[in-house]
């Protein structure tokens, strides 16, 4: 008996080893060193449904197996995280050394949150994002502002408070992890309420729900799960006119994080729509792969038209879409993301401000990405 029971505790750690929590740390997200580093990730997005066969998201619960293999990538993309030293004067100031509770610690070039793009005309955007020193006692990863031109000039946009600014993830995070909640209020200076006003109040919370294997076609990974519901409230005015203030969908993501990727490497997200829980988008962390990106006789999304083309200093049309829940993207022929935008259920047409396209010149390639299938136009900006 003995021999057996020294046996058990020699194989006992590597037995718990393997079958436990990833922990996701300071060192996992995104982050740059120096002046000219940047942290990039070449991300895949499928079409917003999961294949026949996947596991539902409703899977939970601890060491679980979910097998995405059989996503198929529609579009490519890379989000790139670079230094403050890499934007502009104004940006530095605002959120640099002198930014005070607004410090980024990273910038990125994002689209503009959705509701905003294509109704406030602000082109060139970038997110700014803190990550908390190692030696901080409470430590978390957030979104301190984030910054576009606006009538010609560069404007920071900022949070009310530090208290009210996104926490994005409160680390670490394991499957041990409370769930945890942040309430956050986002507007634009008072400078720019000539021009235009723009404020958002989120409630994030977050809840790991989830630990296990997770296998995409980038590969297989233990991950820890975590489920992000955003309660959104916009209001926009223009031109100094009275506001408009709007609450937007109910917007979850199912985030499975890995030690050492940075990003998720998985993402599914959903909105509620008409009482239903939608997929709007699915994106994974991969690597480079030439994609077919011409539209196949027959396909369910054929009818999409996109007029006029090329496109100047007018809106862009899209009609022929098909009326469910669908994902609008757009990108360059790099694959830099210019413009994302849920389209909701009923919704046949939709028009797009040239504004939104920022100050980019070029081949533009849009993807409508719906439980159907997948359309993809290109056009060009003049």
């Amino acid at each position: 008996m003995p021999r057996y029971f020294y046996a058990f505790l020699l194989l006992f750690p590597a037995l718990s080893a393997r079958a436990q929590s990833p922990v996701i740390d300071r060192t996992d997200l995104p982050a740059v060193s120096g002046t000219v580093t940047v942290d990039s990730s070449r991300l895949s997005h499928a079409a917003p449904a999961l294949p026949a066969g996947a596991p539902p998201l409703t899977q939970r619960g601890a060491n679980q197996t979910w097998n995405y293999q059989s996503l198929v990538p529609t579009s490519q993309s890379v989000d790139r995280y670079v230094p403050l030293a890499a934007t502009s004067l104004t940006y530095q100031l605002s959120f640099g050394p002198f930014g005070g509770v607004n410090r980024a610690t990273v910038a990125s070039p994002e689209p503009l949150p959705a509701g905003v793009g294509g109704v406030l005309p602000i082109t060139d955007p970038y997110q700014f994002y803190n990550l908390s020193p190692a030696n901080a006692a409470a430590q978390d990863y957030r979104s301190v502002g984030f910054g576009g031109t606006l009538a010609g000039l560069q404007v920071p946009v900022t949070y009310r408070s530090q208290a009210e600014q996104d926490v994005i993830y409160r680390l670490p995070l394991s499957f041990a992890s409370a769930p945890d909640s942040s309430n956050s209020f986002l507007q634009t200076p008072s400078a720019a309420a000539a021009t235009g006003y723009f404020n958002r109040k989120r409630k994030r919370v977050n809840k790991v729900d989830a630990w296990g294997t997770l296998v995409t076609p980038f590969g297989s990974f233990q991950t820890v799960r975590v489920v992000t519901k955003l309660i959104d409230h916009d209001s926009i005015a223009l031109g100094g006119g009275a506001g408009t203030g709007f609450d937007l969908p109910l917007t979850r993501e199912y985030k499975w994080l890995a030690k050492g990727y940075h990003v998720p490497v998985l993402t599914i997200t959903t909105q509620v729509l008409a009482n239903v829980e939608t997929i709007t988008a699915v994106q994974y962390r991969d690597r480079y792969r030439r994609l077919v990106t011409a539209t196949r006789p027959g396909m369910a999304l054929a009818t999409v038209e996109v007029f006029p083309n090329p496109l100047g200093h007018g809106p862009l049309h899209l009609t022929g879409l098909p009326g469910t829940a669908a994902a609008l993207r757009a990108t360059d022929l790099t694959g830099r993301v210019l413009l994302e935008q849920a389209l909701p259920a009923g919704q046949t047409e939709v028009t797009i401000p040239a504004a939104a396209f920022g100050s980019f010149r070029g081949v533009v390639v849009l993807r409508v990405q719906a439980a159907a299938g997948v359309a993809v136009r290109r056009l060009v900006r003049d």
